[in-house]
């Protein structure tokens, strides 16, 4: 069984009330109930934090016994450093998420610090951008 993490960075706490034009309508517990119906054969642990140090003490806990960390790291991932290093620090592969096209929206939204360090990047999917990097961690 894989054992995969997904780590939801500031502001996604809000997720179904929180700008539903652009993020939607559905929270992400609704929606962590959904993938651990498709994806049965995988223990999916989540955690969120609006901390940028929780979430690079999350990653160092976790980087090294798992099969794979799903992250979305908000507003961040464009600013963070030290996230980056977190990530290229541990052992196992971490795939970058982001529900909206971040490329579609504001020129700071454009660069990401931590894409590089990253198995992967998906973007623009919605929430189903979380299940597409669940497949990546699988296969």
């Amino acid at each position: 069984m894989k054992k995969i993490l997904i780590i939801n960075g500031p502001n996604l706490n809000l997720l179904g009330r929180r700008e539903p034009d652009i993020y939607g309508r559905l929270g992400f517990d609704a929606y962590l109930e959904q993938l651990r119906a498709i994806f049965p054969d995988c223990d999916i642990q989540y955690f969120q934090s609006n901390s940028e140090g929780a979430l690079i003490n999350k990653i160092h806990e976790a980087g090294f016994s798992l099969d794979g960390i799903v992250l979305n790291a908000g507003g961040y991932t464009h600013t963070s450093v030290a996230l980056r290093d977190a990530i290229q620090a541990v052992d196992v592969p971490v795939i970058e998420v982001h529900i909206s096209n971040v490329h579609a929206r504001e020129e700071f939204r454009h660069k990401s610090l931590i894409s590089a360090v990253c198995k992967g990047v998906i973007v623009g999917f919605g929430l189903d951008s979380y299940r597409l990097a669940i497949e990546g961690i699988r296969n």
